[in-house]
C-alpha cells in the first residue's frame, strides 16, 4: 500500500482522494469506514490485498528457510481463513476474547464508535466458524499471564508438530 506502488494505485483510482493522506499514504481509517459500511467495496479490497500479501509472506518463509533461520514460522493473518487460504499453512491457531472485550479493543486502538467496532466485528466470520478451522485456539480474554501461558503451550506444541513434520510423521 505504499504510494506509487500496484495495490496503492487500484486503491487510490477505486477509492479516490477521500482515502489519500496529505503526504499520499493511504488514510486507513478512512479506508475501514468505507470497505466496513460497503460490502462491494470490502471485497474489492480482499481481493486485491490478500493475494499479494500472501506471495509477500511466502517469499519471506522461503527467505528464512534458506537462511536456516526459523524453526518454525508464524504468520499474523487476521482475515486468513475469511480468505480461504488456510490450506497454504500447516497449522491454524485462532487468538479470539468476548465481544465485549473485542469491542472494548477495537474502540481504544481505532478511536472509533461502538456502532463502528459491532459493524466491523459484523463484517467478519463468527468466531464459531473460525473455531471449527482452527488448529489451536488461544483466548485472550483473561489476564495476561492466562495468555502467554495459553500461548507458550501453542507454541511447545507447533515446535513439536513442526519437528513431527520434518521427519514425516504427520
Amino acid at each position: 500500500m505504499r504510494p506509487g506502488r500496484a495495490a496503492w494505485k487500484l486503491v487510490a483510482a477505486r477509492f479516490g482522494p477521500s482515502v489519500l493522506r496529505p503526504d499520499r499514504t493511504i488514510d486507513r481509517p478512512a479506508l475501514a469506514a468505507i470497505v466496513f459500511s460497503d460490502l462491494a467495496a470490502r471485497r474489492f479490497l480482499d481481493q486485491l490485498v490478500h493475494p499479494l500479501v500472501l506471495a509477500e509472506q511466502a517469499e519471506a518463509v522461503r527467505r528464512l528457510e534458506r537462511e536456516g533461520r526459523a524453526r518454525i514460522f508464524v504468520v499474523e493473518a487476521a482475515l486468513t481463513i475469511e480468505a480461504g487460504y488456510t490450506g497454504h499453512f500447516d497449522r491454524v491457531v485462532v487468538v479470539h476474547c468476548g465481544k465485549t472485550e473485542q469491542v472494548r479493543r477495537l474502540r481504544g486502538r481505532d478511536g472509533i464508535s461502538r456502532t463502528a467496532a459491532l459493524r466491523k466485528i459484523g463484517s467478519q466470520m463468527p468466531l464459531r466458524e473460525k473455531l471449527h478451522h482452527a488448529d489451536y485456539a488461544v483466548n485472550t480474554s483473561g489476564t495476561l499471564a492466562a495468555t502467554v501461558d495459553q500461548t507458550e503451550r501453542v507454541y511447545a506444541q507447533l515446535v513439536r508438530d513442526a519437528e513431527l513434520k520434518r521427519r514425516g510423521q504427520t
